[in-house]
Parts: C-alpha cells; structure tokens; sequence
C-alpha cells in the first residue's frame, strides 16, 4: 500500500529543534508509520488550507526521546497511553483542553477521559487496540495452542520465520505474561525470567522490526510475527489464512493519542487539527486504514463491513478477561526493562 511520508531532513530538524518555524498554514506531524491515510492527509489539506509535514518513529521511546532531546518543532505527536504520563511529567506535553472543542461531544465514553489524563487537558483520544501475534495457517498443519508458548517456544516450521516487534516494553509485556511476572516488577530475579524467555526465543527470530509487519507476512518473509491487531486485519486482507492470536496468558490493550509537544510552532493549527479529527467520517477513515477501532461516536456508518467481521478488530466477547491495560512502570521498573531489552539485543 502506498504510503506517503514527508520524512524531515537534517536542515530541516535543525530548523525545527530551535522552535523557530512559524509560518501559517503548517503542520508537523509526528506519528508512527503507516498509521494515519494518506488520502485523509490530503483532504485536511484541502480543507483547512493548513500543509501537513510528517516524520515517522517506530516506537514511543525513539518519539520521547527526540523530544528530551530538544526537538521542539512538532505540532502533534502521537503517544501510547502510559506514554502520555511520561510527557506530561516531564514537561513535554502542552495543554489544549481538548474538552472544550467544539467537536469533543462526538467522543464515546469511556475515552472522553484516560487513567493519565482524566479531564484531556493534555491529550485527544486517537485509535486503540490490542498486541498479540499473527500466523500463517498455511505454514502448518499443527493445532495451534491460543498461547504466547507458540510464539516464544516455536514449532520447528516456525524457527528461523518470526517477527518480533522492536519495541522493549511490548515484547517485555508478552514475555512477562507468559513467564507469570508483574510487566512492572523492579525484582532483577524476575526481570531475568523474562530475559531467559526472549533470550531462549531470540534463535528462532528473522528480524526485529515495528515497521513493515504487514508487508513481511503478506509476502511470506516470515510465516509469524507478533503484530497490532489492526495489522493483523490488514495482513488478513492478502493472506486469508492469517490468524491473529489473542494468547489465554493475557495481552495488552493499548490507546493512542494526540499531544501537542512543548514548543509546537503551530498551536492554532494542531488544535484545528485535532478538532477536525474528531469528526465521525475522518475518524473512521482513520480506522479503515489503520485496521484498529476509534472512539468518535458516529464512525460505525462510514467504517468497512469487513472490521466488524475480522475477530482480530471485533474480539470475541469471552477473550475481554485477557486484556491488560497499558501501564507507566516505575523509573526502577522502567529501568530494568531497559537492561533486558538491552542485554537481549546485544
């Protein structure tokens, strides 16, 4: 799928990092990639007049740490719930009052506030969804348990054709939950329960990657790779026999948001921004790209039949008991996690 990506050059951040680029009608966007329509870009261009410049990260740790870095020249910044937290205690998120937007009453409760930000001073409610893994059916003719043991212990056609995203807190989440250990545990005994999982796992991989999981599977790269849902839905749309697994150990539930960071050039503008995507047909064209759910009331008319019948989109009612929600660890927790991740890649 062709995706358009503006990705900013050195003169360009350099430009950015000072905080200087106020010209009208500009918006820098910061977002994971392949994760906002191209055609959705265009029309708010189109619409507002306002030209969207986006760069991309692969994971909420590469975005905050840009910013600790001093990259103040981004209007929005799309963050992860536990995300958001460490934003805004450490400065980096500007308040915006997103309730008093004149198109906040289209946002569906529960979201209309978040665990870190109950009353979205600080943030807009984005897209939501679940991490687990996906395989390709085809590739085997086992019974596949509904557990993360398939996916960090493989079976012998799955060696050496796994994806692993690479993100420390998602893979530390899943292998925590399948070695039994608090996600948060500041216990150096259970943190190396959870590295002997990944490390034991860590033969079978063919890559690390965040980016690229739907063109890996769909091109037959690797015949497993743990995923987003709403790119397992997407994987599904070309190879039929792609199953997303929802593991009985438990999987995370996650949602994103839009923060404007400290500094942003263009306030007015990210604020029409977030404003304008609140709107029920943008929000589930959002959707439709994604391949993950909104929270804007009135979305369901404009969204594909096909999201409501992919599983891995529209969970099945008796997996709800698996999720886990997100969480912000401790620096001790955060810390160690750190040192796993670390240790694992080396």
């Amino acid at each position: 799928m062709k995706f358009r990506s503006v990705i900013l050059g050195a003169s360009a951040l350099a430009l950015l990092s000072v905080g200087s680029a106020k010209a009208d009608g500009e918006l820098f966007f910061y977002n994971w990639s392949n994760y906002f329509p191209p055609e959705l870009m265009e029309k708010f261009e189109e619409e507002t007049g306002i030209k969207v410049t986006l760069d991309v990260y692969d994971s909420n740790e590469t975005m905050l740490a840009k910013l600790q870095a001093g990259a103040s020249g981004y209007d929005i910044a799309v963050a992860s719930d536990y995300m958001v937290d460490v934003m805004i205690k450490e400065g980096l998120a500007t308040e915006i009052d997103a309730k008093d937007f004149e198109n906040f009453k289209n946002v569906a409760k529960p979201h209309d506030t978040m665990k870190y930000d109950p009353d979205r001073k600080y943030s807009a409610t984005y897209l939501w969804g679940t991490t687990g893994f996906t395989y390709d059916a085809s590739a085997t003719d086992a019974e596949m348990e509904r557990s993360w043991k398939e996916f960090f212990e493989p079976r012998e056609e799955f060696r050496g054709k796994i994806g692993a995203l690479n993100d420390e807190v998602e893979m530390f989440n899943a292998a925590s939950y399948y070695a039994g250990v608090e996600k948060c545990t500041e216990d150096p005994a259970e943190a190396q329960k959870v590295l002997d999982v990944l490390l034991k796992q860590k033969p079978y991989i063919a890559v690390y990657s965040s980016e690229g999981t739907i063109d890996r599977m769909s091109a037959r790269e690797v015949s497993m790779h743990m995923q987003w849902n709403g790119a397992a839905h997407r994987t599904k749309e070309t190879i039929p026999e792609a199953v997303f697994v929802y593991p009985k150990e438990g999987l995370t539930y996650w949602s994103d948001h839009f923060v404007v960071p400290t500094g942003a050039p263009n306030l007015e503008n990210a604020k029409t921004f977030l404003n304008w995507m609140m709107k029920p047909e943008n929000a589930a064209e959002a959707s439709n790209y994604a391949g993950y759910m909104n929270s804007i009331k009135g979305s369901g008319e404009f969204m594909d039949p096909s999201m409501n019948e992919d599983p891995a989109v529209n969970m099945p009612e008796e997996y709800a008991d698996l999720l886990i929600a997100g969480q912000n660890c401790s620096v001790k927790a955060r810390d160690l996690r750190n040192r796993v991740w670390t240790k694992l890649k080396s």
